[in-house]
């Protein structure tokens, strides 16, 4: 079972907010809400809000749904930063002239998975499998040789 966040329009460059969100990618939730609380990024406390209504989101579908899920087990399965619309704006440059540039925005979205569930998965495919199946030879499929160019030097003397 997945447990999402989105935070939508927020106002950093989504460059920026990667840097942080690779920092607690594959990680425990509790591992990752003590390394957001000591990073020193501007981003940090929003990403740490963010990871935040993801665990209360999972709390809240094990509570309504009675979903056999353990709290403790889960891990950031993936955290993204993706671009949202840019703001246009316009500074003011030397001889009345104006340079424009960009704002960036960024929608994040952070899931959570529980840490055990793939490998049960996995591990019930692999028993249920035959072991008869092997990998298929390729029968008599030789590759010619690739033909040489010939080079421009060549060329330019035959003329």
């Amino acid at each position: 079972m997945e447990f999402k966040a989105k935070a939508r329009f927020t106002r950093v460059a989504p460059q920026k907010a990667r840097l942080v969100l690779d920092l607690i990618k594959g990680r425990r939730v509790e591992e990752a809400l003590t390394t957001l609380s000591f990073t020193k990024k501007r981003i940090a406390p929003d990403i740490f809000q963010l990871l935040r209504s993801a665990l209360e989101n999972a709390n809240y579908m094990i509570q309504e749904k009675g979903l056999d899920v353990d709290v403790d087990r889960l891990y950031v399965k993936s955290a993204i930063a993706n671009d949202g619309p840019r703001m246009k704006r316009i500074r003011p440059a030397p001889m009345g002239r104006a340079f424009r540039y960009q704002r960036r925005i960024s929608h994040m979205e952070i899931v959570l998975a529980e840490k055990g569930a793939q490998n049960k998965q996995s591990l019930a495919t692999v028993v249920g499998e035959e072991e008869t199946a092997a990998p298929a030879k390729t029968a008599g499929k030789k590759k010619a040789p690739a033909k040489k160019k010939a080079a421009g030097k060549q060329k330019a003397a035959a003329r």
